[in-house]
Parts: structure tokens; C-alpha cells; sequence
């Protein structure tokens, strides 16, 4: 059985840590998606938050297209720091190949998870908001999510007549099995 202390430790430590990569995950799938920063103060306040430590990256590591690859190894960083640390607290330490691979199954279904998460506040703002009003939430979660849901809609039209649009489900389920079988292999890998 674990000391609380030890447990509690462990939490604070999990918390912080998946709070800044879940910033730094939101900042990278937004620049992935082209979603436009200017203007929306939530997204202003995203960039203010996790702008110190990939300044300092930006200086030796180039992005490439839209990819911040920075911002991608200070996530692996942070995630490997953060099992390094759990792992000491647990007195089970994790060779390097296994908390790369640990970090990285970890990274893929945090955006698998943002992906699911998005769809469906996006699915539950499209009931609730009436259509064509501005809401700048909807719009961020448009651009982000349409890369994924517009291939969906294309295999399997919307029923117009009857306002059901199938993607976000077919997409859902989609990112529920890669998770299931992606994440899942690397982490009996690790």
C-alpha cells in the first residue's frame, strides 16, 4: 500500500504536469489545424502560457510546414520528467526506452482524447447554439475538428431532411480504436 503522502505527491505532480501538456497540446493541434490565434482571448492567454519555454526551443529547433516540433519535444520532455518522477516516488524505476515509448503512448492518446473531447462539446454546441450566430468556442473547434470530420462526411453523407450528421460519431469511434490498438501496443511495449 502507498504512503498518502507518496499518493498525494503523485497527484499534484500528474496534475501539473498534464495541465502544461495539455496547453502545449492545444497550442500544437491548433497551429496544426491553421486555427487563427488573433482575436480570441482564450487563444491569446494559450500562447502567453506556453510561449516562455519554446522561445528558448525556437532558437535551436525549426518548425517544419505547420508542425511545431518544438513544442513536441518539450511534451516528450515533460512527460518522460514526469514518469521519472512517479517512478522514483514508486521506488520502480523505468529504463529510457521504456519511458520514451510510456511518454509517447501517453502523448498519442491525450490527442486522440483532445480529438474526442472536441467533437463532442462541438456536437453539443451545434444543439444548443442556434445556427449561424457567432460563438468564437464553435469556431476554433470547427477548424480543428473538420480535417477529421469532413472525410467521415464524404464516406457517409449527412440526412439532410432530418438534420443527422453521422461523422462525429463514425470519427468518435474511429479515435476509440486507435486508441484501443496504437496506444495499447506501445504500452506493452514499454
Amino acid at each position: 500500500m502507498i504512503n498518502p503522502f507518496i499518493q498525494a505527491l503523485i497527484f499534484l505532480i500528474n496534475t501539473i504536469f498534464g495541465l502544461y501538456i495539455l496547453l502545449l497540446m492545444l497550442r500544437f493541434l491548433l497551429t496544426l489545424m491553421q486555427v487563427s490565434f488573433r482575436g480570441n482571448q482564450l487563444l491569446q492567454l494559450l500562447l502567453k502560457l506556453t510561449n516562455p519555454p519554446l522561445q528558448v526551443l525556437y532558437t535551436f529547433i525549426p518548425g517544419w510546414k505547420n508542425v511545431d516540433i518544438a513544442a513536441i519535444i518539450l511534451m516528450l520532455l515533460l512527460k518522460m520528467l514526469e514518469w521519472t518522477l512517479v517512478s522514483l516516488l514508486w521506488s520502480k524505476p523505468i529504463s529510457l526506452w521504456g519511458l520514451f515509448i510510456l511518454s509517447t503512448a501517453n502523448i498519442l492518446s491525450l490527442i486522440i482524447y483532445i480529438f474526442i473531447f472536441s467533437i463532442l462539446v462541438q456536437v453539443i454546441l451545434s444543439w444548443v447554439t442556434p445556427h449561424g450566430s457567432y460563438n468564437p468556442i464553435s469556431n476554433v473547434l470547427y477548424y480543428l475538428n473538420e480535417p477529421l470530420l469532413q472525410p467521415a462526411r464524404n464516406w457517409v453523407k449527412p440526412l439532410q431532411d432530418y438534420g443527422i450528421d453521422f461523422s462525429p460519431f463514425i470519427v468518435t469511434i474511429c479515435l476509440y480504436l486507435a486508441d484501443i490498438l496504437l496506444v495499447g501496443f506501445l504500452l506493452q511495449l514499454a
